[in-house]
């Protein structure tokens, strides 16, 4: 089963101020995340993104937050965006396939990959752009999500999964822009 662009959203999940400072990786998840949001959006994949309690955790990281429109944020106190009710009406929810990157792997990435997988949804998480605070928390969470059906897939594999082809101009820009 290949990730299809027409099909599929990005689901950014609680990439935010005071939470990503103690995560593991921290760095490289954001620029993980920038990396594919900028991919998306050039390749006409829309993107959403959650806040676990914003009041608390703060607002989502402004090298993420910058790149989305107000309309594509959806707060929640549930750990599950499922559960929270928050994807209704967010870009690319009505979309069947859902790419999954953000924090923390083993709590909110976790439970809301559980909930997209029980309400049907083909579910691939990006293993360089997920973090926890703890290196093993997050190797956990990983390994549950494959063992429920998640597919765990690197950036590469997302971005040559929505191409499909090379030899497009299309491809010649997305490979100068962001394969090199």
């Amino acid at each position: 089963m290949l990730i299809n662009r027409a099909h599929s959203s990005l689901l950014v999940i609680d990439l935010q101020q005071k939470l990503l400072p103690a995560i593991d990786g921290g760095a490289a998840v954001i620029e993980h995340a920038v990396w594919l949001i900028r991919l998306a959006q050039r390749l006409g994949v829309p993107v959403a993104a959650s806040e676990q309690y914003p009041e608390g955790l703060g607002p989502t990281v402004a090298a993420v937050r910058d790149l989305l429109p107000d309309q594509a944020i959806g707060g929640k106190l549930h750990f599950s965006c499922v559960r929270a009710g928050c994807l209704a009406g967010l870009p690319g929810s009505e979309r069947r396939q859902r790419v999954v990157i953000g924090t923390e792997a083993h709590v909110c990435v976790l439970q809301t990959v559980l909930g997209l997988l029980r309400e049907g949804h083909e579910v691939f998480v990006v293993e360089e752009a997920v973090g926890s605070r703890r290196a093993s928390d997050r190797a956990a969470g990983l390994a549950r999500m494959r063992q429920e059906g998640a597919r765990i897939v690197s950036r590469e594999m997302v971005a040559f999964e929505w191409l499909e082809a090379a030899g497009s101009d299309e491809f010649r820009e997305i490979s100068k822009s962001f394969l090199r």
